[in-house]
């Protein structure tokens, strides 16, 4: 078994690759990553050496590269290289549409013509805009609220297209918000550990209680292997745990975690277009015998025992402005 696996030293991509490689003995995986800000090559360090690995540096908007690549004999294709930072696209949206976008039809397009038996492309909740009360289904309409989500959503429909056009056998996941080693400072969870073990202030927006469902992100890998072998070609996959809780709540947690008292929480003006609460329907995953193993408190503390005990992991990336901003970037004057 040998898949190509694009992004893999981002921070979901590099643990599917530990995930597959501890899970299959005779698997061969092909990494091809740009190594930008959040594709690290501190993130896949304890498996470069894999015998049954390879790591490949180059640009999935780059269609000679791609196609060069391609040229091997692969079982599936899982794009997980994308932009993902919510407050980077509204600050410069470039980079999202063309990588988001732009990048996955190269993949595509080349994938089809290498006749690839399966193509998995990772995406979002945020697809589906937010939501009061009820929970998303597969089969529900886009509304995505920032560049981010737009740029998904697009990347989606050009693969979801292709698979009616083409017959390109593609599959589609849509997880909830992950969390757990080696994600990048810039998201809510690591931006809090590494802020409050420094005893610095806390930004949340507004008033923090913006609902997501967190999703461990080992959890996610195992859904997202599940979709690979066992999904339907042209269907869409929601993965989520079912662990909705408010920003505020998950930050009061780590504060908890780390004996750190709550007055380091600074309430900050909310984003522009932010979503109020996300909440998938798992129906469809979970059919095809899914169940999330990881119980949230247990994974939160994991997670902040990790960053404890990885602090060379974490700590160039404090100079990044979206770890020291307490968001005043956004004003709208610089948009």
């Amino acid at each position: 078994m040998k898949i190509l696996v694009t992004g893999g030293a981002g921070f979901i991509g590099s643990n599917y690759i530990r995930y597959v490689l501890a899970k299959y003995p005779d698997i061969k995986v092909v990494n091809l990553d740009l190594l930008t800000y959040a594709g690290r090559m501190e993130n896949i360090r304890d498996f470069i050496h894999d015998s049954r690995y390879k790591f490949i540096k180059g640009d999935i908007r780059d269609r000679k590269k791609v196609q060069q690549v391609m040229k091997e004999d692969f079982d599936a294709v899982i794009n997980f290289a994308a932009e993902t930072h919510v407050d980077r696209s509204i600050l410069e949206a470039d980079s999202f549409i063309t990588t988001d976008v732009y990048g996955t039809y190269t993949l595509l397009e080349n994938a089809k013509n290498c006749n690839v038996e399966k193509f998995v492309q990772i995406s979002t909740d945020e697809v589906y805009g937010s939501t009061d009360k009820r929970s998303f289904k597969e089969i529900d309409s886009l509304q995505p609220s920032s560049p981010y989500s737009a740029s998904k959503a697009a990347g989606d429909l050009i693969a979801l297209a292709f698979y009616k056009t083409y017959d390109l056998p593609i599959t589609v996941t849509r997880s909830s918000n992950n969390f757990g080693p080696y994600q990048h400072l810039e998201k809510l969870i690591p931006k809090m550990i590494a802020r409050a073990l420094q005893d610095k202030r806390l930004p949340v927006y507004g008033d923090g209680r913006q609902v997501r469902d967190w999703l461990y992100v080992m959890d996610n890998c195992e859904a997202i292997d599940t979709a690979l072998w066992k999904g339907k070609p042209g269907e869409i996959y929601n993965i989520a745990s079912g662990n909705e809780y408010q920003n505020i709540q998950i930050v009061k947690f780590i504060l908890q975690t780390l004996k750190k008292p709550e007055s380091l929480i600074s309430f900050v003006p909310d984003r522009p277009g932010h979503d109020r609460r996300y909440s998938l329907d798992t129906s469809k995953i979970r059919n095809l015998g899914w169940r999330p193993e990881h119980v949230l408190k247990d994974a939160l503390r994991e997670t902040v025992e990790w960053y404890i005990r990885n602090k060379w992991w974490w700590r160039s990336l404090q100079a990044d402005k979206f770890f020291q901003s307490d968001t005043s970037w956004l004003k709208r004057k610089h948009l």
